[in-house]
């Protein structure tokens, strides 16, 4: 999943463009294998019906197909800063007759624009996955993930973890891999988002599933109270 900032944003686009010109083709078949933890995030999403998804980095369109078909009576909304992942996900989208309920769009992940891209001024859920290990500003796009939130929503991540109770050669041969990929795991990812989602009155809960191959977070915003 791509949704490098704009720190340089024309940049950063064209590294992802890069990276994933040929990827896209065989992305889904190939990351299916050690992407752990994306389905189980998509179950527990559990939208009312007519909420507002968005995935940020939402990449080949795979998880946004799948939120669309799991959630049939929500809208979901998908961004990334890679036009060629872009395209990809337009032509699986449609493929799956899914275009008059997900809607996409090219932006920037640090600092975008809701209303102007979507129409609407937040989101009722919103999806990271394995984007943020691509991303070298990742705190600015958590902070911006969580504004964007609507009262009583909730920002769903996954993405790789520490490995802590994996073998230490195991922990190295992957993150030299995942090297390859310009990948780098946050291993403060949940102290971080702990943090930011204090700092914004939210609530956040974290796991380390499949002994800390993947992080898993949750961060969920108060019910905005009626006034007396």
């Amino acid at each position: 999943m791509s949704a490098a900032p704009a720190a340089g944003s024309g940049s950063a686009a064209g590294l992802m463009d890069r990276i994933y010109r040929h990827q896209r083709h065989i992305y889904d078949a190939s990351r299916k294998f050690y992407l752990l933890g994306r389905d189980e995030l998509i179950a527990g999403l559990e939208p009312q019906p007519g909420a507002a998804i968005l995935e940020i980095g939402c990449g080949t369109g795979r998880n946004l197909i799948g939120i669309a078909r799991r959630y049939p009576q929500c809208d979901c909304f998908g961004l990334d800063v890679s036009s060629a992942m872009l395209d990809t996900a337009r032509g699986a989208v449609k493929r799956a007759g899914l275009d008059g309920r997900i809607r996409l769009a090219q932006a920037d992940a640090t600092d975008f624009d809701p209303q102007g891209l979507f129409g609407r001024p937040g989101f009722d859920r919103i999806v990271i996955s394995y984007a943020l290990s691509m991303i070298p500003p990742w705190q600015a796009v958590v902070a911006q993930a969580i504004a964007r939130l609507s009262p009583g929503g909730s920002l769903h991540i996954v993405d790789f973890g520490d490995q802590a109770g994996l073998p230490p050669a195991f922990k190295a041969v992957l993150q030299r891999w995942l090297a390859l990929f310009h990948v780098t795991p946050r291993e403060d990812l949940p102290q971080v988002v702990r943090r930011l989602a204090g700092e914004a009155g939210a609530t956040c809960r974290a796991e380390a599933p499949f002994r800390g191959y993947a992080v898993q977070v949750v961060v969920r915003r108060a019910e905005a109270h009626a006034r007396p």
